[in-house]
C-alpha cells in the first residue's frame, strides 16, 4: 500500500514537472533561437583564394559527417576560381608564344633570361 501511493506521487509530479516545461514559459521563448542551418564559407570574397585560405578552412561538422550543401558550396566556390585562373595561364601563355621567344623568362633557372 505504501508502495502505491508513493508511485501515485511521482506519477502526479512527474506530470506537473512536464506540463510545467511545456507551458511553462508563458510569453517567452521556452526554447532559444536556433542557429542558421548554414554559415559563411570562410573564404575570401574580395580577392582570390590562396593555399592558407584553404589550410584555414574549417567546415561545420553535422552529426552524420560534414553537410553536403556547404561542402558543395565551397568546391564549386574553388572550381570557379581555379577555372578563372586556368583560362589567365592560358591567356598569358598565348601572349608569351605571340611576342617571341626573346621575351620570355626562364623560371626554372631562378627567373634569368
Amino acid at each position: 500500500m505504501i508502495v502505491f501511493f508513493f508511485l501515485m506521487i511521482a506519477l502526479v509530479v512527474v506530470v506537473a514537472a512536464v506540463t510545467l516545461a511545456v507551458i511553462g514559459g508563458g510569453s517567452e521563448a521556452v526554447l532559444p533561437e536556433a542557429e542558421p542551418d548554414r554559415v559563411a564559407d570562410g573564404l575570401p570574397e574580395s580577392r582570390p583564394v590562396v593555399r592558407a585560405d584553404i589550410d584555414a578552412l574549417r567546415l561545420p561538422v553535422a552529426p552524420r559527417g560534414y553537410r553536403m550543401a556547404e561542402v558543395d558550396d565551397v568546391l564549386e566556390r574553388l572550381a570557379a576560381e581555379l577555372a578563372e585562373r586556368d583560362a589567365r595561364i592560358a591567356q598569358l601563355t598565348a601572349a608569351a608564344d605571340v611576342s617571341g621567344p626573346a621575351d620570355r623568362v626562364d623560371l626554372s633557372k631562378g627567373g634569368e633570361r
